[in-house]
């Protein structure tokens, strides 16, 4: 395995990803201004982010299968084709004339008007995530060079990649967007590292040879969860997977760790597609204070999931830290509802605390009920579950705040609540 390691360097596949991190994240900030500017609504906004987990439920299982059979590589510079193809249409969008909107009726939503630009917009977020199975693969490939010695530092080394992504990402997406060439610059940007990444992958990584079907794919301590970046895990072919699912429903505590998975998905992702509309609306925020306020959101919650995690872990179980964590986000979502720059101050702070806190300890318990046997099958109806919840969660905040406003961050509050409530039970385990 050291001389594997040693064919198969680190730095590009954590170069890889944390391209991909910072360029998927350079377009939160300002993609709320871009719906707004082109006559869309907090529900157009809600089901835009919700194309492309919608998307990425169907493309990543297809890629995570194909990288199985032709190789981690192929499917990496396949992926970010996709996604430099979906900012070359995001840019078309931003060019092409603005003129009149199309009326689309929703059976539960109503009349909807989308223009042209954000027609382009809508397609080139659901080819970025169709083939966004980009991030699982190079989770794949670094298993597949890892040991088992060095697999826990690797995989901490790749969460540090994609931290600093989202990081530096809305950093620069607030500074770049907030010039005169508005969502131009941040876009151009983003297609230039996806370009770029296609460079890093197709001149310095090698191909990696798995020894087994069997994927690890851990994704604990980043903050991919946290907006709704989440990839769903590759399924080898060669696995029974009618066999795995009913399986994993018999074990001991699994089925309810899916709920409080589904829930903890779903309170959040309501308070994500509500938020940059509450933003841009009541709390009058630029592109370039969005910006600010998500990275800023990114490095305290770096911070909590490491040192502060570590000391929390030598006092407490992952089942009392699920307990507290829980409680804390609760009352971060209640915090959002007021406009006081104060409690939103401390909204940043709660949300950083109670994420890093319960998140890792949460996902720490789901694996070790899954066992070693059912662990990859376990994490990906996991996936399924937290990728059903996020179309419904960001589809449901717009909607939502349509109707009741801010008021739609109490509804988080519940869920998150709820989970708190139901996580009594695991201290009785």
């Amino acid at each position: 395995m050291i001389n594997q390691e040693k064919r198969n360097p680190l730095l590009p596949i954590l170069l890889v990803n944390f391209i991909g991190t910072l360029g998927f994240s350079i377009v939160l900030p300002f993609l709320i201004f871009l719906v707004m500017k082109f006559g869309g609504d907090a529900v157009v906004y809600s089901l835009l982010v919700a194309t492309y987990p919608a998307f990425q439920l169907l493309g990543s299982p297809i890629l995570g299968k194909w990288s199985d059979v032709y190789g981690r590589k192929k499917v990496l510079l396949l992926s970010n084709a996709g996604t430099a193809l979906g900012w070359i249409l995001f840019l078309v969008a931003l060019v092409i004339p603005y003129e009149g909107t199309l009326n689309v009726n929703f059976v539960y939503f109503g009349t909807v008007m989308i223009s042209v630009p954000l027609l382009f917009i809508f397609l080139a977020r659901a080819i970025d995530g169709i083939t966004g199975g980009n991030i699982s693969v190079a989770n794949a490939y670094l298993s597949d060079v890892s040991s088992d010695q060095n697999r826990s530092n690797n995989f901490g080394k790749m969460a540090i990649s994609s931290n600093l992504g989202f990081i530096l990402g809305p950093a620069l997406a607030g500074i770049l967007g907030g010039t005169i060439y508005g969502a131009l610059l941040p876009v151009s940007t983003a297609l230039i590292l996806s370009i770029a990444t296609i460079g890093v992958i197709g001149f310095l990584l090698k191909e990696s040879k798995p020894k087994s079907n069997q994927i690890l794919i851990s994704q604990e301590g980043t903050i991919r969860k946290v907006f709704s970046q989440e990839c769903k895990n590759c399924i080898p072919p060669a696995i029974d997977v009618e066999l795995k699912f009913r399986d994993v429903f018999k074990l001991k505590h699994v089925s309810f760790l899916l709920i409080l998975y589904f829930l903890i998905f779903l309170g959040f992702n309501v308070y994500y597609s509500s938020f940059p509309t509450h933003a841009a609306n009541a709390l009058h925020w630029s592109v370039t204070q969005l910006g600010i306020f998500y990275a800023i959101l990114s490095g305290v919650m770096v911070f909590i999931q490491g040192p502060v995690l570590k000391k929390a872990l030598k006092k407490f179980s992952e089942e009392k830290l699920v307990f507290i964590g829980s409680v804390i986000l609760g009352a971060n979502f209640v915090s959002f509802y007021s406009n006081n720059i104060i409690f939103i101050c401390t909204a940043v702070v709660l949300f950083a605390v109670g994420n890093g806190l319960m998140w890792p300890s949460f996902m720490s318990i789901l694996s070790k009920r899954a066992g070693t046997v059912h662990q990859g099958a376990v994490q990906g109806i996991a996936g399924s579950f937290g990728g059903i919840a996020s179309i419904i969660g960001l589809i449901a905040g717009g909607v939502l705040y349509n109707l009741i406003g801010g008021a739609t961050f109490l509804v988080s509050a519940a869920i998150i609540f709820s989970v708190f409530v139901m996580s009594f039970r695991l201290l009785k385990k």
